[in-house]
């Protein structure tokens, strides 16, 4: 059984996908915690979701890795309407810049519990 309070993301054996964003924010808020929260909210009831773990810096540099079963599922979660205007948002308000990367995960391991 997975740990609720562990940052990491309780995930199947390889392979799956991985979304890596990195981004870095605009001073304030602004509405961007609550936008945040939806969006992690909705990603996870999407089908083919597998997890997420993200972290920012006082500096408001953040990386945040989704993890997904599939690139369809990947594709069906970029056409969602509610993400779309989100990503409009981020880009008027909440990001100086961010990047996208989109990757097959081969292989995963780790050290502890």
């Amino acid at each position: 059984m997975a740990d609720p309070t562990s940052p990491f993301a309780p995930l199947p054996e390889p392979p799956y996908y991985v979304v890596t964003f990195s981004s870095r924010r605009t001073a304030g808020d602004d509405g961007y915690g609550a936008m945040a929260e939806e969006m992690a909210a909705l990603a996870q009831a999407q089908p083919g979701f597998l997890g997420v773990e993200s972290v920012r810096g006082t500096d408001g540099f953040g990386i945040t890795n989704s993890f997904w079963r599939d690139e369809a599922s990947i594709q069906a979660w970029k056409a969602v309407v509610r993400h779309a205007a989100a990503q409009a948002a981020g880009r008027a308000r909440w990001y100086q810049d961010y990047r996208v990367r989109v990757a097959r995960v081969e292989r995963a391991y780790g050290f502890g519990e």
